[in-house]
This record gives C-alpha cells, sequence and structure tokens, in this order.
C-alpha cells in the first residue's frame, strides 16, 4: 500500500498526525507545502492525501484541483481552521473524500484515513457500478415471476391488474407490459385517479364537448382517445368513485363512451393496465367497489411485492439509484460500505423502491464522504430520531428470554442480579459494536449513542481490552 500524504504548513499538525498514523501502523509522508507535494508526485502517488486548505503559496483547494486532474480517484481529506460554510463547500465540490474541522479527534482524523484507505483499495471503480440499467431491476424469485408475467403477456392484449403496496413499482410494470405488447408503437397514458377530484375526473378520462359545463371553452378529448391504439394506465383504481365505475365498466364492455354534455358514441381501442394499492376484493365486500367491474379488470392479476419480501434486491436497487443521483446531478457517486447494505437490508421500508430512492438521493446530497458507513445515513433510518420504536417481535423475544434468566436466577437464590445481568447486557451490547464496525471505536460508539470516553471506560470496565485493538 502507498503511504498516506499529511500537507500542512503547521509542524505540530504535522507531527500529531504522523504519530497517531505511526501508531496505527500506516506509512506516511509529510509536506510543508502543497508545491512540494506535486512535485513529489512523479515519483510514486499517495494513497490517501490529508491536507490543510489554507497555506503560503498553493492552497489545499489549488492541490486538490491538480491532483484530481491526474488521479482523479485519490480521495483527499480537507483540514481547515477556517470552519466555515464557504470552505465546506469549496471542499466538497472541488471533489473532497471528507472535511475535518480544526481542532480535530485525533481518533477521529485517524478513523476518516481509514475510510479512505477502504476507499482507495476497491478495486470496483464507481463508473461500472450501474451502466445503463434495465427498465426493472430484481433477481429475488418473487421479481423473477414477475418479469415472467410479462414475458408471457408480450403478445396479449389481455386487461391487467397490478396490486401491491405503495413505492414497489406499479407504474414500471405497467410500462413494462405496453412497451413489451403489440401496442408498443401505440400510446402509453398514465392517470392517477386519486389525484383528480371527482368533478374532474370524468372530463379527464371521457373529455368534454364545448359547453359541457362552466369553463368548457372548447372540446377536449380525454385520456380514453387520447390512448386509442395503446394502453390506459389507471393507478390507484380502488378510489374511483362509484359513478365513474359504472362508466369505465361501459366502456370496458362495449369499448364506446360518451364525452360529457355529448350525445355520439366514441368508439376506442384501448387496453386498460389498472393498479392499486389497496385489497379490491374487501372494497367489494364492502359496497365500496362494483364486483361486476372488479371480474372485469382481473383478468390477469400481478402482484408486485415489497422490499420487505425481497431484501436480497437491495444491495442492487441501492447502487442503481446512487448512480442514478450522481448522473442527475452530476457528481461522482457515492458507494455504500458493507455495514451500510446489511444495515439496509434489515429494514422494512414501508415505502418499498420509491422511499429506497429518496434515501439514495438523499446520500448523494448529504452523505460526508464517498464511502457511506451506517453513521452517515439520516437519523430517521438510524434509529435515532428521538421517536419512539414501534415494539417488534424481535424486541418481544429478546424482552421474554431476559425475564426468565430473571426468574431462574431469582429461582436459584443468587444474589446482585441487577449489576451481573446489567454488566452481561453492556458486554454483549458493546462487543457486538465492535464487531459491527470492525473494531473502530468511534463509529461504535455512534451506533450506540453513547461518547467514545464512555465507550473506552466501559472497555475497561467490562474486562474487554484484550479482545480489541
Amino acid at each position: 500500500m502507498r503511504p498516506v500524504w499529511i500537507i500542512d504548513d503547521d509542524k505540530s499538525i504535522r507531527w500529531v498526525i504522523e504519530k497517531a498514523l505511526t501508531r496505527e501502523g500506516i506509512a506516511y509522508q509529510s509536506f510543508a507545502a502543497a508545491q512540494d507535494a506535486l512535485d513529489a508526485l512523479h515519483k510514486g502517488p499517495p494513497q490517501v492525501v490529508i491536507s490543510d486548505i489554507r497555506m503560503p503559496g498553493a492552497s489545499g483547494l489549488d492541490f486538490m484541483q491538480q491532483l484530481k486532474a491526474r488521479l482523479p480517484a485519490i480521495p483527499i481529506i480537507i483540514m481547515t481552521a477556517y470552519s466555515d460554510l464557504e470552505s465546506a463547500v469549496a471542499a466538497f465540490q472541488g471533489g473532497a473524500f471528507e472535511y475535518l474541522p480544526k481542532p480535530f479527534d485525533v481518533d477521529h482524523a485517524v478513523e476518516l484515513i481509514r475510510r479512505a484507505l477502504d476507499e482507495s483499495m476497491r478495486e470496483i471503480p464507481v463508473a461500472e457500478i450501474v451502466a445503463e440499467a434495465p427498465e426493472i431491476l430484481g433477481s429475488a424469485p418473487s421479481m423473477q415471476e414477475v418479469f415472467r408475467a410479462i414475458g408471457r403477456l408480450s403478445q396479449s392484449h389481455a386487461t391487467v391488474l397490478i396490486t401491491g403496496e405503495s413505492g414497489t413499482g406499479k407504474e414500471l410494470v405497467a410500462h413494462a407490459l405496453h412497451r413489451h405488447s403489440p401496442r408498443a408503437g401505440k400510446p402509453f397514458i398514465a392517470i392517477n385517479t386519486a389525484a383528480i377530484p371527482k368533478d374532474l375526473l370524468e372530463s379527464e378520462l371521457f373529455g368534454h364537448e364545448r359547453g359541457a359545463f362552466t369553463g368548457a371553452a372548447t372540446m377536449r378529448r380525454g385520456r380514453f382517445e387520447q390512448a386509442d391504439g395503446g394502453t390506459l394506465f389507471l393507478d390507484e383504481i380502488g378510489d374511483m368513485p362509484p359513478d365513474l365505475q359504472t362508466r369505465l365498466l361501459r366502456v370496458l364492455s362495449d369499448g364506446q363512451f360518451y364525452r360529457v354534455g355529448g350525445h355520439t358514441p366514441i368508439t376506442a381501442n384501448v387496453r386498460v393496465i389498472a393498479a392499486t394499492h389497496q385489497d379490491l376484493d374487501q372494497r367489494v365486500k364492502q359496497g365500496l367497489f362494483r364486483e361486476d367491474l372488479y371480474h372485469r379488470l382481473n383478468v390477469i392479476r400481478l402482484r408486485l411485492p415489497s422490499l420487505r419480501e425481497r431484501r436480497e434486491d437491495i444491495p442492487l436497487l441501492a447502487r442503481h439509484f446512487l448512480a442514478k443521483s450522481a448522473r442527475d446531478l452530476k457528481v461522482d457517486a457515492k458507494r455504500l460500505s458493507e455495514n451500510a447494505l446489511n444495515f439496509l437490508e434489515q429494514q422494512d421500508f414501508p415505502g418499498n423502491v420509491r422511499q429506497l430512492e429518496n434515501l439514495c438521493h438523499w446520500i448523494t446530497v448529504m452523505a460526508p464522504a464517498q464511502m457511506v458507513e451506517v453513521a452517515d445515513l439520516p437519523p430517521d433510518v438510524r434509529g435515532a430520531s428521538g421517536g419512539e420504536k414501534t415494539p417488534t417481535a424481535f424486541d418481544s423475544n429478546w424482552k421474554r428470554a431476559l425475564e426468565r434468566e430473571v426468574a431462574a436466577s431469582l429461582g436459584r437464590g443468587e444474589k446482585d442480579i441487577f449489576d451481573g445481568l446489567n454488566r452481561a447486557f453492556e458486554a454483549a451490547l458493546i462487543t457486538k459494536a465492535l464487531e459491527h464496525t470492525g473494531g473502530r471505536r468511534i463509529e461504535a460508539a455512534t451506533l450506540l449513542g453513547i461518547g467514545r470516553n464512555t465507550l473506552t471506560r466501559k472497555i475497561q470496565e467490562l474486562g474487554l481490552e484484550t479482545n480489541q485493538d
């Protein structure tokens, strides 16, 4: 591994970082000026750079600009005693891996350098993570079933009902059904029936004649006419008002309809694909949805799995969305560490794929480093928002196990049960957190919600020191 370059005109800063890296067994080379470092590039590049932002002569930003032009993959940590917004923005816009305000905690600086080293050692270039992605991503068995169904329907004109929770990608599947159908060369028209007021929805679907109502100054073609020969996607069909359900049933039955205020029947050759996140069977039983319309729509049903049912697809989707956000924002793509990916795979994602996409956009904009760790995720995702967590089956299981242990200890006549179980509990928390972070105490303390000094003291008190670096 190549050395870490330390660039700072302050000798004391260089000395502190040098001692810390020596203790960690990390090779380094120090420079008092940015130009000296640039002149040394011909002897071989660094693995990572940690540089002050303001120095006599060339600044840290100048150095970063020149180094990035030659070797764009080398991570650069920018240090500054001027903790202002302009410095932070300039550092990140220039491509900094991280921004480190002075005075800094030495352990924190070493942690950042280790993360930068991990980033620099990865062999897969970010640009290769996701090339031109297919229209729908998923390798989970449940998604493969969806793909097979789309394939089987590729020569069909049948009406399809897509069900699934919000955010599972129902419109994407509708687009795919259209693109892989004989109607692909004709229009695909989508309308969210829940997003349009009831008094406007009829006109939106079927159009209106001039003078049909106040404000109808001209004749207007509705979505059915616009989709003639192609596909009409009716999203959130479960929220359609009862009177419009009746009109829709007639269209599906005989292929004809009237514009609002019109008297001439209009024929449209349209394939209808409907979607809903609601339980239509239940709504039929409740009298909220026409049973005959339900059977008309439910010719072929495709159920999209929630993200909880296809957790193995989360890494693939996350890499895709991070690359997409980076392209949209014209920045380098962020990457999730193995720990962060494993953490996300355990989340429930009630908003499904849409929620994951929004999270990846947040990471692209807000995460401090190119390599994203669990501690870099939003507080609400980490569960650190301060709100009360909803108990899960897992919560109940470990609490019952703890209660059984307490009862057994009392039954054996043991004393100091509180202290003994409390020490065991703390030891388990700290040991597992350190295993999760690879022994990195700052990150472990952040995940546990305690201070680094508190974590160090607990390790000593509990006799865990021998197991840690």
